[in-house]
């Protein structure tokens, strides 16, 4: 990525004495060093919080969390509400594609978050269903371990299978 001063319009300078100021560019520093790992998290925290009030809204209304079938389904319906949501923000904020491949492009994307919806249902058969750790309390631990699991993975699969720069 270029670096240039356009990219740290948002350090003030001049104040070097306010503390606030300080902390304020101590701030856009780290960011500016790794402004893509920074929105990737961003928007991987935002897709967590679509997949988390889709799945926990279903599993504390109208889905029974105890019936492995319906836990799926909430499992599943999350996915696909995170799924569209987190390609075109990854594909706009993140990994700013200019790609005119959409088709190909979509399909990579989704086939790489189809193995970690795998991965998705089976920590939450693992724990929930299998190890019984089936009460609301241990649903929401074991929904937000997999989160960041998921974000992990999701990341490498993005940047370098999805996404990567064509040369």
């Amino acid at each position: 990525m270029k670096k240039n001063n356009k990219d740290k319009r948002l350090i003030i300078k001049g104040h070097d004495n306010n503390i606030f100021v300080k902390f304020w560019n101590w701030g856009w520093g780290i960011y500016y060093k790794n402004p893509e790992v920074w929105n990737y998290l961003i928007v991987g925290f935002l897709t967590t919080v679509v997949s988390l009030v889709v799945k926990l809204g279903l599993l504390y209304t109208v889905l029974d969390q105890e019936n492995p079938v319906e836990l799926q389904i909430a499992v599943i319906v999350s996915w696909i509400c995170a799924v569209v949501f987190a390609y075109f923000t990854n594909r706009i904020f993140v990994f700013n594609s200019k790609s005119k491949k959409y088709l190909k492009e979509f399909t990579s994307f989704v086939a790489g978050r189809v193995l970690t919806l795998l991965m998705d249902m089976f920590i939450m058969w693992f724990f929930v269903t299998l190890l019984k750790f089936n009460s609301d309390t241990w649903v929401l631990i074991w929904t937000i371990v997999d989160q960041v699991l998921i974000t992990v993975f999701n990341y490498i699969i993005s940047k370098f299978l999805v996404f990567k720069k064509e040369k």
